[in-house]
């Protein structure tokens, strides 16, 4: 029992180690996108038009307000953040907390005529002032931040830990909170943040340098490794196997909990109190802020495969199948719901339609998933009627899900048609679906022929035509919608979004679904041509052949109502030969072969 905490324990620790560099590349996106800035605008905005009297200027609160929104972001998500932190992120987070304290301490003297400092309004027991007005508030928090960052980086750098070297490190990290109170110039509180990361920086400098030959020594070894693991598997074994020692999609998965964890937070703390407030603008607040940026897409697209998976395991249960199928229907959805979210610039959208296009995509997703579910029961409608089961229950569970897979799609169907407008997107999704409902047809019909033909007492000849007549209407309205969906995507790359995804995508998709199925099918074709002009040159038996040889087909082990004879001389259904002939040549029992090349041409000739 204790083992097995200790190794949960672990395996928990082996993850949040890896999520704080998720957070600071996720910041570091914000910014770059401009994202921070928009924010605090528009709440900074709604605080001087709500503020009666306001006893400074305009400007510093703005700045106060960016100071604040800041450091109680920092303050709230330091924990989970940054237990087991590299030293770097240490670092530049203390240094942009500090900076932006200085910031707010020195627009707040610039504003003040009577005083200089902080100090001076403390020991005029002006304390209230300064928590509500000023930057009391902001300086407290990097009070509070600096004392933790400056305890994990004493606690986690490699350095020999020397008692005066902790207490300078200690003093660095606290100097700009001390420094912003006393009654100093203004060029030295701003270059205050830059001196005290000196001490740290140069701190990891002698680290990196000091461990550097074993650095190099890992490095190297680890590219042997490597390099000896793709030579032996391959690449895509190398990247499956760091995938999952990595374990990565948790990583993205913790990632992104976390990150609406903070949000959740945020909204209850700011906005429960007001009359406006709502659940679902919350949940909607979420979806929104939860795609803004790459990183926050790959931890979305993690939830999105942990989701899909469990669907998948749900049908699996409903079916009463193995594990085969339900392990690729996570995969393949996450990489579905990523490129749509590439492909349809999800991060560089504005909130209102960052939120809608988020909205198609899943809805192209839940069309993709109904196709990956068809797959599922696709195989197992044709093994419980070809198989004779009689275990009634599973034909039940089966036909249950074919029930589900065409009522669903017609009722989105008739719910989109009758709220939206024809539009690229709904003509995609329409098509999707009416895909899936033929796709379920075509299996039914092929399942009925072939529960019919097991209860059948004589041998069913036309049988497998049925069957290639239902397969290949099917694949025809298939290809018909593929080369629906090219023309599709090819208007909305000219007319609507393009970009270098799509373009990709299109001629994926081209090659794939439009090329391959075509070439595929006319291949099919052939052979089944083919196959019918050589039995064609093979006789028909008589009747008195077949009751004076008394025997089955070879093949299909039934009774012989008529049969093709061979060149040597043996006896097969006609059928039965066709499809034998679309595999090899030659006869099933002594292995001659089956036809004479001359009647072909000749045959061929006739026509």
């Amino acid at each position: 029992m204790d083992s097995s905490i200790r190794e949960r324990f672990l395996s928990f620790v082996d993850v949040i180690i890896r999520v704080p560099p998720l957070f600071i590349i996720d910041e570091l996106l914000k910014i770059e996108f401009g994202l921070m800035e928009e924010n605090v605008v528009l709440d900074s905005t709604v605080i001087i038009s709500n503020s009666a009297t306001p006893p400074i200027s305009n400007s510093f609160l703005i700045e106060l307000f960016d100071v604040r929104h800041v450091a109680y972001k920092i303050f709230l998500t330091i924990i989970l953040k940054f237990l087991c932190c590299c030293l770097v992120g240490v670092i530049v987070l203390s240094h942009w907390s500090n900076t932006s304290a200085m910031k707010a301490i020195i627009a707040y003297v610039s504003t003040q005529e009577t005083t200089t400092s902080i100090l001076d309004d403390i020991l005029c027991f002006n304390i209230t002032f300064i928590l509500k007005e000023g930057p009391g508030f902001v300086v407290i928090q990097n009070y509070i931040l600096q004392c933790l960052l400056a305890s994990i980086f004493c606690y986690t750098h490699l350095a020999p830990k020397y008692p005066v070297l902790q207490k300078l490190l200690v003093l660095s990290f606290m100097a700009p909170s001390i420094l912003g109170i006393y009654p100093l110039p203004t060029q030295v509180l701003h270059h205050a943040p830059v001196f005290a990361a000196l001490v740290p920086m140069t701190v990891c400098n002698f680290v990196l340098w000091y461990n550097g030959i074993t650095m190099l020594k890992t490095i190297y070894m680890g590219y042997q490794h490597a390099r000896n693991f793709i030579d032996n598997y391959g690449l895509s074994a190398l990247a499956e196997t760091e995938w999952i020692r990595l374990n990565v999609p948790c990583v993205l998965r913790t990632f992104w909990m976390l990150r609406a964890g903070r949000q959740v937070i945020q909204i209850l703390l700011n906005d429960y109190s007001e009359e406006t407030f709502s659940y679902f603008m919350m949940i909607k607040s979420l979806a929104v802020n939860g795609c803004e940026t790459l990183t926050a897409v790959l931890g979305m697209t993690s939830i999105v495969s942990f989701i899909c998976h469990y669907i998948g395991c749900f049908f699996q249960w409903v079916l009463l199948t193995g594990d085969e199928g339900e392990k690729s229907i996570g995969t393949v959805s996450a990489i579905l719901f990523y490129i749509l979210a590439l492909q349809t610039g999800l991060t560089s959208l504005d909130k209102d339609k960052r939120l809608v296009r988020l909205c198609r995509n899943i809805c192209l997703l839940v069309t993709a998933i109904l196709h990956f579910v068809h797959n599922i029961v696709n195989p197992l409608l044709m093994s419980l009627s070809a198989s004779h089961n009689p275990a009634l229950h599973r034909h039940i569970r089966a036909l249950v899900v074919c029930a589900f897979l065409i009522l669903f799609p017609v009722s989105v169907l008739v719910y989109l048609w009758s709220h939206y407008t024809l539009s690229t997107w709904l003509l995609a999704v329409s098509v999707f679906n009416i895909e899936v409902i033929v796709k379920v047809l075509v299996s039914l019909a092929i399942y009925s022929l072939f529960l019919a033909d097991a209860y059948r007492s004589a041998f069913w000849e036309q049988l497998d035509d049925c069957v290639y007549i239902i397969r290949s209407f099917g694949n025809t309205i298939e290809f018909a919608f593929g080369i629906i969906l090219f023309f599709n995507g090819f208007w909305i790359l000219v007319f609507e979004s393009g970009g270098a995804i799509r373009a990709i995508m299109m001629c994926i998709h081209a090659y794939q679904n439009i090329w391959c199925e075509a070439k595929e099918g006319w291949s099919v074709f052939m052979k089944r041509r083919t196959a019918v002009d050589k039995i064609n040159t093979l006789p028909e038996a008589k009747a008195e052949q077949l009751r004076m040889l008394d025997d089955v087909c070879a093949i299909c082990y039934h009774e012989m109502q008529n049969a093709k004879i061979t060149q040597c001389k043996h006896y097969f259904h006609s059928v039965c030969l066709r499809k034998w002939l679309y595999v090899q040549d030659r006869c099933p029992l002594c292995h001659n072969i089956l036809y004479k090349f001359e009647n072909i041409r000749s045959n061929n000739e006739t026509r």
